[in-house]
């Protein structure tokens, strides 16, 4: 493989922590070429420096010589002293320079200063705490807020969920968990993986192995809609459960069911079972860095997969039956069909009526009756009246 480079930086929001002094930190999450997931963290100051030694790297693409050549974002100095409101206000800029420095000329956006600069540290995996000291608030910003700084969250507690299972992460962007740890969930996402935080460690956790504090989840989940979602399937997957699909790249599906450890459940035809979200992608929608991505990438473990889990609730999740899913799925075809043959039928009928009235013979005009010899001689033209003469 070659150099190591970034494709992506999203800003996920900030931290003001207490130690060991009040200060604000931007998250970041950098996702690297070999298909890793970074979060680091880092201070504005340190934001601008950087920015300044590109700009002196790159003197043309920063403007120095002539302003018309400047293709390097511009980024405000630091404030004198930078409290909540500027490091609130600044995240629109800042989010949009980062979108804009990753799509520089490769010789910028791949250069050592950008990729040593947003390359884990060690406080960013172990960050300086201090248990007598205040727990770092978190703002997050959400990913429609783009650039209206007034739609950022803050402070935000973090959901706390209990592993219910030991897991062994898989790879370095994971996290492991023991059954009864408690963690703060940063970032959940459709593809059943969720970002969370386990003290000084964070990574990414299968969603199966989680459950909230105060009872089962199912509530956070959308209700199933059986009229259905077109997606496309990215990646090939051959079921391994009995409910489960096989299908291949290129398949056209309908989501019906959005579930929250990733597994959703489709049709395919008349057919339903679960698939990995994560190799769906939703129709019409064009994303040319999908199907690199998933060529590494694997689904999360699914939640009846799950051996020796140990839940703190009596009362269980309530779990649709892959029967009911059939059942509910073929009653929408069936009335979907009935509605399609009943207009069918409609205008079937609008159709023939309108040919029938088409095949009717036209009323003809009445003919006028021949005027008498006296009449046209008392009131036509000379011609006329030789005529009959």
């Amino acid at each position: 493989m070659g150099d190591a480079f970034i494709r992506h930086i999203e800003l996920l929001g900030y931290e003001k922590r207490f130690f060991p002094s009040q200060h604000y930190v931007y998250m970041f999450l950098v996702k690297w070429n070999d298909l890793s997931e970074k979060l680091v963290y880092r201070r504005f100051t340190e934001i601008y420096e950087f920015h300044k030694a590109l700009k002196e790297m790159f003197p043309i693409e920063s403007g120095d010589i002539n302003m018309e050549s400047r293709i390097i974002p511009h980024l405000p100095a630091p404030k004198w002293f930078d409290g909540q409101r500027s490091t609130q206000n600044r995240q629109g800029t800042l989010a949009e320079y980062c979108y804009a420095l990753v799509n520089l000329p490769h010789k910028i956006s791949r250069c050592l200063h950008v990729v040593n600069f947003f390359k884990v540290r060690p406080d960013d995996m172990n960050p300086v705490t201090d248990s007598q000291i205040k727990k770092p608030e978190v703002f997050l910003l959400p990913k429609d807020a783009k650039k209206n700084s007034t739609d950022i969250t803050g402070p935000i507690v973090l959901q706390t969920y209990r592993a219910i299972a030991d897991y062994e992460k898989s790879s370095t962007s994971e996290m492991a968990l023991k059954v009864g740890d408690m963690v703060d969930v940063v970032e959940k996402s459709e593809s059943g993986w969720w970002f969370c935080q386990l003290k000084n460690k964070r990574g990414w956790v299968p969603a199966a192995y989680l459950e909230p504090m105060d009872g089962p989840d199912e509530s956070e989940e959308q209700e199933p809609n059986y009229a259905g979602e077109p997606y496309v399937v990215q990646k090939s997957y051959t079921a391994v459960e009995e409910d489960e699909l096989t299908l291949t790249e290129g398949d056209t599906v309908e989501v019906i069911h959005k579930l929250l450890d990733g597994w959703w459940v489709i049709r395919k035809d008349e057919t339903t079972g679960y698939y990995p979200s994560m190799y769906l992608q939703k129709g019409g929608e064009v994303n040319a860095s999908v199907k690199s991505e998933l060529r590494n990438r694997s689904a999360p473990p699914r939640r009846s997969t799950i051996r020796n889990a140990k839940s703190i609730h009596k009362q269980g999740r309530k779990q649709i039956s892959q029967e009911t899913y059939r059942r509910n799925s073929k009653k929408y075809i069936q009335s979907r069909r009935n509605r399609r043959e009943n207009f069918q039928n409609k205008a079937n009928v609008i159709i023939e009526k309108k040919e029938q009235e088409e095949d009717k013979p036209k009323a003809q005009p009445a003919v006028p009756p021949r005027p008498s010899k006296d009449l046209i001689l008392t009131r036509c033209t000379e011609s006329t009246r030789r005529k009959i003469l």
